[in-house]
C-alpha cells in the first residue's frame, strides 16, 4: 500500500512539473467589444489554457453548466495537459429567483446564447496568436453549456452576427444539453418544466444536415434529468433522417446528469485524437 501511495505521489509531482513547463493559463480576458453594462464587464470573460511547446493544436471552447442561472467558467481537469488548448467561458446568467434588485435580473436566455456566440467568435479570431489552429475548434459544454453549444452551432444567425460561419467548427459536442426549449426560458414564460416546447429557442428547431459533426453525449436514460436522453435521441434521429453524415449519440450507462461529464470527456478527447490522426495521414 505504501509503495502504491508513493507511486501516486511521484505521478502527481510529474504532472505538476509538466503543467508548469508546458502549459500557460491566461485568465479573465474580455471577449466583448463596444458598450457594456457593469454586469457584462464583470461576467463576459474567458480563460485560455494552452500548450507552449507546440503549434497548430486543436482547441476546445468549454461552456459550464448550471441551468443558465449559476456556475462559472472552468478548465475541466480532464482536458488539461492533453496537447490541446481549452477556453473556459463565463456568460451572463439569468436571475433564478427573479429578484428585481439583482444585477442580472433582466438577463434572458437569449443573452446567454449571444454571449456564447461572442466568446466563440473571439476564439476563432484570436486562437492563432496562442499557436492554435482556427480550423480545429471544438465547441463543448455540459448541461446548460451543452444547450449553448447546440444553439450557436445549429442556428447559423447567432455566429453570423459576429462574422463567423457556424459550419467552420471541427465538431459540436454537447454533454447532456437540452435539445428542446431550455427550461429557464420556459420558466420565464410561465411554462412548467414538465411541458416540452420546441420553438426558436430550441436547438431542435434548427436541425440541419450541413452542420458540423455533432456528438450528443448523455447519461443513463433512467438517471438523466427530465428526459434529457430522449431529447437528444430525438435530435439525433432527426439529424439522421435529414441526412446528416456525422451525427453520433452516446448513452453513458450508470451515470446520472451530474456524473456523466467525467467519462464524456474521454469520448471528446478520443474523437479529437482520431481527427488529428486523419489529418496527419
Amino acid at each position: 500500500m505504501k509503495t502504491r501511495f508513493y507511486c501516486i505521489l511521484v505521478l502527481l509531482a510529474c504532472s505538476i512539473t509538466l503543467y508548469a513547463q508546458g502549459y500557460q493559463w491566461e485568465k479573465a480576458i474580455s471577449y466583448r467589444e463596444g458598450k457594456q453594462n457593469a454586469y457584462m464587464k464583470q461576467i463576459c470573460l474567458l480563460d485560455v489554457y494552452y500548450p507552449t511547446d507546440k503549434k497548430d493544436f486543436p482547441t476546445v471552447v468549454w461552456f459550464h453548466g448550471g441551468g443558465l442561472t449559476g456556475g462559472d467558467r472552468e478548465i475541466p481537469r480532464e482536458l488539461r495537459e492533453q496537447g490541446i488548448a481549452v477556453v473556459g467561458v463565463s456568460y451572463r446568467l439569468c436571475a433564478g429567483n427573479k429578484d428585481p434588485k439583482a444585477i442580472n435580473a433582466d438577463v434572458t436566455t437569449d443573452d446567454a446564447v449571444d454571449d456564447a456566440a461572442a466568446a466563440t467568435a473571439w476564439v476563432v479570431k484570436n486562437i492563432a496568436r496562442y499557436g492554435g489552429n482556427p480550423s480545429k475548434i471544438y465547441l463543448a459544454g455540459h448541461s446548460a453549456g451543452g444547450y449553448l453549444v447546440s444553439m450557436i452551432g445549429l442556428d447559423k444567425s447567432r455566429l453570423a452576427k459576429y462574422g463567423v460561419d457556424a459550419d467552420s467548427f471541427a465538431a459540436l459536442i454537447p454533454f447532456s444539453g437540452q435539445a428542446i426549449t431550455h427550461f429557464q426560458n420556459r420558466r420565464d414564460r410561465g411554462i412548467s418544466d414538465y411541458q416540452p416546447l420546441i420553438d426558436e429557442h430550441a436547438p431542435l428547431y434548427y436541425v440541419r444536415k450541413d452542420c458540423p459533426p455533432i456528438l450528443l453525449i448523455c447519461g443513463d436514460r433512467e438517471r438523466e434529468m427530465l428526459g434529457r436522453y430522449e431529447e437528444n435521441a430525438y435530435m439525433w434521429r432527426m439529424l439522421k433522417i435529414i441526412g446528416h453524415p456525422a451525427a453520433y449519440l452516446y448513452e453513458l450507462q450508470g451515470f446520472d446528469h451530474g456524473t456523466m461529464s467525467h467519462p464524456a470527456h474521454s469520448i471528446l478527447l478520443e474523437y479529437i485524437r482520431n481527427r488529428e490522426k486523419e489529418v496527419d495521414k
